[in-house]
């Protein structure tokens, strides 16, 4: 017997309902803890308003949210199913000589439509609203006296002269502007360095160009640098000079590390400047291939939920089968962050450490429904 357009609306119907609540509601406690955890760190400043905390609240769902929708795709379809068993829908539809893949078929599809969905929209414009969360929280909550950013004409630092303990040249506070073309990430050395000083008033003072310069504790070292003064209006060239800086490697790679910032369609062309400028865009590519791998994952977790969930009401251990299913779920959510881990190091191929987790999870969903089911 072939699935009538009717039901599958009617299966894919229920099963959106239950993911849409399932999600809703945890996205609000979600939001509950963010805000009392922002409200705790605004009560420090009395220039945060309340509003601009809600703002920031709902602006950071994004990127919780995305970490929860492979629970939400599981935990909805153990529900759905466990309900039109309990309505003994299921049983009506197996009497009509449908079989277990033909009534899993519009769950599945819709599954891989919101995996698909999570890639092209939801991602790029969760990367959207956290970038716009994390502007927020540097401008209100976090003041730094630095910034860093990655461009494609190389890398570049701004540093507030105020904000080391000695100061260059120049007596004035003010702040300085680093740009390298390639650096070096294993002794983090930077090649072709250029850096800009300016006073408070933001008036440009000097200039020092290097051939390469290396993050020390404290100090940026400079190797054979020309020194550009322009109020005396000379060029002074020497072999290596001290900057101070209150910068660490660590701020350099914390500044990368924000992956839900980057969408995915500028992901690709983001792992090649990277790499074109000497960083190890390792842990990129494995996010890369993890988004990939969101439809197939989206269909496991269904698989398994059903594997679970199909059980005739009136057999037992059906409750068991349930917490099973949980305990699954969050198996397979620690050792995906533990794989995507190990691709991150180079511990494992970058493509085994993303996709593992989501075909270890499918062919189990598959082998679990063709033992317990009689088709």
């Amino acid at each position: 017997m072939k699935m009538t357009p009717t039901l599958a609306r009617y299966i894919a119907k229920s099963y959106l309902v239950h993911f849409f609540v399932l999600l809703l509601a945890l996205l609000s406690l979600v939001y509950l803890f963010d805000m009392v955890e922002l409200i705790r760190r605004g009560a420090k400043r009395d220039d945060v308003p309340f509003t601009l905390l809600l703002e920031m609240g709902l602006l950071k769902l994004p990127e919780v949210g995305q970490v929860l929708l492979p629970f939400a795709i599981l935990f909805s379809a153990m529900y759905s199913f466990w309900s039109l068993n309990k309505r003994y829908e299921l049983i009506v539809v197996r009497s009509a000589g449908l079989s277990v893949w033909q009534f899993l078929a519009p769950v599945v599809l819709t599954g891989l439509a919101l995996g698909a969905l999570h890639i092209m929209v939801i991602n790029p414009l969760g990367a959207l609203l956290i970038s716009r969360y994390e502007q927020l929280e540097n401008a209100h909550l976090n003041i730094q006296d630095q910034q860093i950013a990655f461009l494609r004409d190389g890398l570049w630092l701004r540093q507030d002269i105020e904000g080391v303990e000695a100061k260059p040249q120049s007596a004035q506070a003010g702040f300085m502007i680093f740009r390298a073309d390639k650096v070096d990430q294993a002794g983090w050395s930077l090649h072709d360095m250029s850096v800009f000083e300016f006073n408070a008033n933001n008036a440009f003072i000097r200039r020092y160009d290097a051939a390469t310069a290396q993050l020390k504790p404290g100090r940026w070292e400079l190797d054979d640098v020309v020194i550009h003064n322009m109020k005396a209006a000379n060029s002074e060239a020497r072999e290596s000079t001290n900057i101070p800086t209150s910068l660490t490697p660590q701020d350099i790679e914390e500044s990368f590390a924000s992956l839900e910032t980057i969408s995915f369609w500028h992901l690709p062309a983001h792992i090649s400047m990277l790499e074109e400028s000497g960083f190890d865009a390792t842990r990129l590519r494995v996010h890369y291939q993890a988004l990939l791998s969101q439809p197939l994952l989206f269909t496991a977790m269904i698989l398994l939920a059903a594997s679970v969930s199909l059980r005739p009401p009136r057999e037992r251990g059906a409750l068991l089968l349930v917490v099973a299913g949980v305990l699954i779920g969050f198996v397979f959510f620690f050792s995906a962050s533990f794989l995507q881990a190990l691709g991150a190091s180079r511990q494992i191929p970058v493509t085994l450490a993303a996709w593992a987790p989501a075909l270890i999870a499918f062919m189990l969903g598959i082998s679990a429904i063709m033992k317990l089911e009689d088709g």
